[in-house]
């Protein structure tokens, strides 16, 4: 009985993630408008910040967790790897790294960051969980920064947990990655952004699956933005602006008192694998 309750907590505490997600939808007639993808990534940028995760890497929760469960040498999966931020500053650990993300570009730079560093590579260009078949089980499984992409949370973190010899390690924003522009969304196009979910949803439908996790939350070792000008630039894309209205979002957001951005807090998110 016990086991049934836990599957059917699961189940609604899925179906509320899903819903909660949706909610995120732009709506049409703005989408309709939007001169670029706005959910789209920028490749460059993310090597960006993986050579700066490479130079300085990070000592937070997420990194020392990863650390434990790999040991000495350990092979890492790492699900929506982008360039690397969060596995190849490991390289000294990792015996074999499997990388899979949506993205050929990600893959071409995180190819030519680890053929430098030495870390064999088996890359999968795909969606997790549909190209999990093609993919071995790791000792150690890390995802960072992918679960607010994710409707069917629960699949997604049941082939995580299927894939890892040890543990299985989450790092994600404490709220939705896009909710610092909800008042630019509120001025530009009188468009109210949803609260939810935030990461204690994702920490909530784990236990509800069976999973022993353990949290830990930190404040976020990079700022968002270097710039005003990078903020105004990105805005524009995320709120489907003329990017040539940067100036004007820019100032909108000094305006608002949006600028300085204060740093996002981060949830780690990790239990030992049940295989």
């Amino acid at each position: 009985m016990r086991g049934m309750l836990i599957c059917m907590d699961a189940e609604e505490l899925a179906v509320r993630w899903r819903e909660r997600l949706d909610s995120w939808a732009i709506p049409p007639e703005i989408m309709a408008r939007a001169p670029v993808d706005p959910w789209g990534h920028s490749p460059a940028r993310f090597a960006t910040r993986t050579d700066k995760a490479l130079e300085v890497p990070d000592d937070g929760p997420t990194t020392t967790r990863l650390v434990e469960a790999l040991g000495e040498h350990g092979s890492l999966l790492d699900v929506g790897v982008g360039t690397g931020a969060s596995s190849l500053p490991l390289h000294e650990r990792i015996s074999t790294l499997y990388a899979v993300d949506p993205s050929a570009g990600m893959l071409e730079e995180l190819t030519l960051r680890a053929d430098k560093l030495g870390v064999p590579l088996t890359a999968f260009e795909g969606r997790w969980p549909d190209v999990a078949d093609q993919v071995p089980v790791a000792d150690v499984v890390i995802c960072a920064h992918v679960i607010y992409n994710v409707p069917d949370l629960a699949g997604f973190l049941r082939a995580l947990d299927a894939h890892a010899g040890r543990r299985v390690v989450l790092e994600l924003a404490h709220r939705h990655p896009m909710s610092w522009m909800a008042p630019l969304w509120g001025h530009f196009h009188g468009v109210d952004r949803p609260v939810r979910p935030v990461a204690e949803d994702c920490v909530a439908l784990a236990a509800a699956l069976g999973y022993a996790v353990q949290v830990e939350e930190r404040e976020a070792p990079l700022e968002r933005f270097n710039s005003l000008q990078e903020l105004a630039e990105s805005a524009c894309q995320r709120i489907c602006l003329d990017p040539a209205r940067a100036d004007e979002v820019g100032a909108t957001a000094l305006e608002l008192g949006m600028w300085p951005l204060p740093r996002e807090r981060w949830v780690t998110i990790w239990w030992e694998s049940r295989r």
